[in-house]
């Protein structure tokens, strides 16, 4: 895994000297996803300059420095991520007479390109990627993401320079940057923890959609061109639904067994150790159990525990790789080894980012980093499979939308939102003890609550945008906006012919997966300099998931039927069913305790009013309220708080990003492209 930034002049008014400069302080920001080596390559005629952070997994020998350029010197490339399939384009590529100086699959990628086109190149990729590359023949520069998006690329225009980068902390580097904060993505962050592709937290700053690639060419006069899909959610989803596989249970799970090794196999190719992340939940048990059956040794397993029994997973992982036979360890965390991390995570996420799960992924990334330089994740099996309560409740929903009439539904809406979450508990805990079968964990109140407002929906979008908001009504907070955009990527549809649990995991697929899901990975596993690989995210399990009836997805009130088949083969049933509890810390107690100081001097209304950003009486209503114990506000609240902790970050280091960004030092001058190598650690 590596970092990458860079920057095009297209009017190549900026000299060699500070092109490099720049290109290299942009990419010393992200020296975290790639400590290994940096470098630096500048086409000063053109005006681009690349800049590499390389974190070495595969051919750790100088030949897998980057940038990189290819054998005939036409394609310039800084890469970040894996191309699984290398080793069978290698092979492909070498029958044909194509000779490699050594072993990196980025070489692969530049021989792909000569060989077949970026747009060919895209089509055979099996991996997980962003980059630049630079086209010296067309003078064409391409950014391209993955299909799914687990790998981050921000992009954005300052003046008449194009400054791009694998995180947002390298475009600060870029001169003439401003910052200013986009008031209609603060509103869409208060309502999904997350802002949404294609905006970022910053105006005039995007971020590249998954499955897309952009060109820029020196000729044109568009300045600032749309990005282009290479691959398509919506048209997997819609070709997969109305062409089912087969529909034999049997042969289903033997088919995602044998497609899962294959896809497990492929992502364990690495020169440095590896190993897995296990909760011993059905999505990471399946995975380690598939490495474990790859393996011809014990395949290291890594835990974090909590102190508090319900937010602990660590005792059933630990069954479950004594099972396998994985090297395991745990760590188990107090409170205040957890509540350390805070204070990073703006740092670590650069935007405001609300998925308070951050905090034990951050932990169990430095926990696994210790040991190894790549690990695989279970996330994405939700997601395709059917795992979260909105798939499994959907078609309830959606039945009691079609059937009653918009009147009332409000009526029922109104008759359940009536009384308190509280007393909603209370009665509902009474009755439990009368009839058992009743019984449920957690908060019954808030879902009922979550459930009228889910009766009100007027089409699927509206359902999952109820079902997955936490301020509905951030026009109420941001000051002068209207928060109810499109839950959608913009410019994208939603698919034809879907039933609503389909549209719910399409809708998660295409949004909650690489804007939350996948950047709490990215970043989190970056900032220890580990590589995380997503198994299920593997575009060929994505069309094999999509292409399955929802019956082998969803089976007696339980998500994710076919996945348990498979994990059953390796691991005793009774090991790993349990409720579906999350990789949750207890933040709605540590906001009450020994987080409230911190909380409060962030929600002050005084500082609140000062910044103009919010509004402080629903804050603060949410927040006494909180206090009380009479709501769990938790998620409302850290919302707030991941962005004050984020702005008060950008008001104190600011300025100096600026700074440093005119820095110079240290580069070679020449009229010609030059490549700038140093090692860093």
């Amino acid at each position: 895994m590596c970092g990458l930034a860079g920057i095009w002049d297209r009017k190549a008014r900026i000299g060699q000297e500070e092109l490099a400069n720049l290109a290299q302080t942009m990419s010393r920001t992200l020296a975290h996803r790639g400590p290994d080596s940096c470098g630096v390559w500048v086409d000063v005629s053109a005006g681009v300059a690349l800049g590499h952070q390389r974190l070495a997994v595969v051919d750790l020998a100088p030949t897998g420095h980057q940038p990189m350029v290819s054998a005939s010197g036409r394609y310039v490339i800084a890469f970040n991520g894996e191309v699984y399939n290398f080793r069978e384009l290698r092979r492909e590529l070498e029958l044909e007479g194509v000779g490699f100086r050594g072993h990196a699959d980025t070489e692969v990628a530049l021989a792909v390109f000569e060989r077949w086109g970026v747009h060919g190149a895209l089509e055979r990729f099996v991996g997980m990627f962003a980059f630049a590359l630079w086209d010296r023949e067309e003078r064409a520069l391409y950014l391209a993401r993955d299909r799914i998006g687990e790998k981050p690329l921000y992009y954005g225009w300052i003046g008449n320079l194009l400054v791009f980068g694998s995180e947002l902390k390298s475009l600060r580097g870029a001169p003439g940057w401003r910052g200013d904060i986009d008031r209609a993505a603060l509103a869409r962050f208060l309502r999904y923890g997350y802002v949404p592709a294609p905006g970022t937290i910053y105006r005039d700053i995007g971020k590249l959609p998954p499955g897309t690639f952009l060109v820029l060419r020196a000729e044109t006069g568009m300045p600032h061109p749309e990005p282009t899909h290479s691959w398509s959610a919506r048209s997997v989803a819609e070709s997969g639904q109305r062409s089912p596989r087969e529909r034999d249970p049997g042969v289903a799970v033997e088919q995602l067994d044998g497609l899962l090794r294959d896809v497990i196999a492929r992502q364990m190719i690495a020169d440095v150790p590896l190993g897995a992340f296990l909760s011993g939940g059905i999505d990471s048990s399946t995975v380690a159990a598939l490495m474990q059956a790859e393996s011809t040794r014990s395949v290291r397993t890594f835990t974090i525990g909590f102190q508090e029994a319900s937010f602990n997973e660590a005792a059933t992982a630990k069954a479950v790789a004594a099972h396998l036979g994985t090297d395991h360890t745990e760590l188990y965390l107090t409170p205040r080894e957890a509540q350390a991390v805070i204070p990073e995570l703006p740092d670590i996420y650069d935007e405001p980012f609300a998925d308070s799960s951050q905090i034990p992924t951050v932990l169990v990334s430095r926990l696994a980093r210790r040991e190894v330089t790549v690990c695989l994740s279970g996330d994405g099996g939700d997601e395709l499979f059917g795992g979260y309560n909105r798939h499994l409740h959907a078609a309830r929903v959606g039945r009691v939308i079609e059937v009653l009439p918009r009147g009332p539904r409000k009526v029922l809406s109104d008759l359940l939102s009536r009384p308190s979450p509280q007393a909603w508990d209370g009665a509902l805990g009474r009755l439990a003890h009368v009839v058992p079968s009743l019984s449920r964990p957690g908060s019954p109140g808030d879902r009922l609550h979550k459930l009228a407002d889910a009766v009100s929906a007027d089409s699927p979008q509206d359902l999952y945008a109820r079902l997955v908001s936490h301020w509905a009504a951030a026009d109420a907070v941001v000051i002068g906006l209207d928060a109810r955009g499109p839950v959608m990527a913009e410019g994208d549809e939603w698919p034809e012919s879907l039933d609503i649990a389909h549209d719910m995991m399409y809708a998660d697929l295409t949004t909650y997966l690489p804007d939350d899901i996948l950047v709490k990975l990215d970043r989190a596993s970056m900032s220890a300099s580990l590589e995380a690989r997503t198994p299920y995210l593997d575009h060929r399990v994505v069309e094999f998931a999509w292409a399955l009836p929802l019956a082998l997805k969803i089976r007696h009130r339980q998500g994710k039927w076919l996945l348990r088949q498979v994990l059953n083969r390796y691991v005793p049933k009774a090991l790993v069913e349990r409720p579906k509890t999350g990789f949750a810390v207890p933040l709605a107690d540590w906001l009450r305790g020994p987080l409230r100081g911190w909380a409060e001097s962030l929600l002050g209304e005084s500082r609140l009013a000062r910044e103009g950003l919010l509004q402080p009486g629903p804050i603060r209503a949410r927040w006494e309220e909180h206090l009380t114990g009479r709501r769990n506000w938790q998620a409302h609240l850290w919302d707030v708080l991941m962005f004050q902790a984020w702005l008060e970050r950008e008001s104190t280091h600011g300025g100096a990003a600026l700074t440093a960004s005119r820095a110079t030092g240290g580069v070679v001058e020449t009229s010609t492209p030059v490549a700038v190598n140093s090692s860093t650690h």
